[in-house]
């Protein structure tokens, strides 16, 4: 049966979707995104995870990664922060997904906020990494998430589907999406319990929509402030399969509190 059959729009859809959450089995995927910190001796924190053997996955900064690898023994899985869509060639100061995968790591970040804002990346730019950081044999990241402006003005859902629809590779192999409400990271402010609620089970529609029962079983995260006080309410909601970390992921003491949270 198609989900959404005999119902209208997205109503059918959601409801599909959340039929099928109830019989999903939820693990929580906890994943650290250290962005532009870390230092030889940060590494001294992921060989702390790795003895806490709590399954963390790191995106140390690219000067990390082969060693991170080393310090993580095999108990926190190591990835990228962003890819170049191709896979080598004259682009100047940029990684690829082939790259990555050579030292070791095993997924890699694709659309992040401050990417798409700082560096100006387009869905499409965004989707071709994605694609690029699977044909590598990469697990992909792909973040989409509105700003305070475009969430005032009741946009938040339609922005959110746009992202999906242009930033989404061709297949959900290895695909994990991230929701990172852009006006929550670093602020310290997170959205509530329902907001946080319905806009994953939003996102689990389209992807059901999209790519039917690999949609069902696609992760969602959420990110956007997440701390160790936060952690239970926010990993609790339904469709919400873990949490992309910022600034808490940067000491092993922080990290495993928002890991045992969950």
């Amino acid at each position: 049966m198609r989900l959404g059959a005999g119902c209208n729009g997205g109503s059918g859809l959601r409801q599909g979707a959340a039929h099928l959450q109830r019989r999903r089995v939820k693990l929580a995927l906890i994943v650290g995104n250290w962005k532009m910190n870390g230092t030889l001796a940060s590494l001294a924190e992921i060989a702390a995870m790795a003895s806490a053997d709590a399954g963390v996955w790191i995106a140390p900064p690219f000067t990390l990664i082969d060693r991170a690898v080393t310090a993580a023994a095999g108990k926190v899985v190591i990835g990228g922060q962003d890819c170049h869509a191709a896979a080598g060639g004259a682009h100047t100061g940029d990684v690829s997904a082939v790259m990555l995968a050579d030292l070791g790591a095993r997924f890699v970040i694709t659309g992040h906020s401050e990417r798409r804002a700082d560096h100006g990346e387009t869905d499409a730019q965004v989707r071709a990494k994605a694609r690029a950081g699977q044909a590598a044999g990469l697990q992909v990241i792909v973040c989409v998430g509105e700003t305070q402006g475009q969430r005032d003005a009741g946009d938040a859902e339609r922005i959110v589907e746009a992202q999906l629809a242009g930033s989404l590779p061709d297949t959900a192999e290895g695909l994990i999406v991230a929701y990172e409400p852009v006006w929550a990271i670093g602020t310290g402010r997170t959205p509530t319990t329902g907001e946080v609620a319905a806009i994953h089970a939003f996102i689990r529609a389209r992807l059901v929509a999209r790519f039917r029962a690999a949609g069902v079983a696609t992760p969602i995260l959420y990110g956007g402030s997440v701390k160790p006080d936060n952690a239970a309410t926010l990993l609790g909601q339904p469709n919400v399969d873990g949490a992309l970390v910022g600034g808490a992921s940067l000491t092993a003491e922080s990290l495993l509190a928002i890991a045992a949270a969950a």
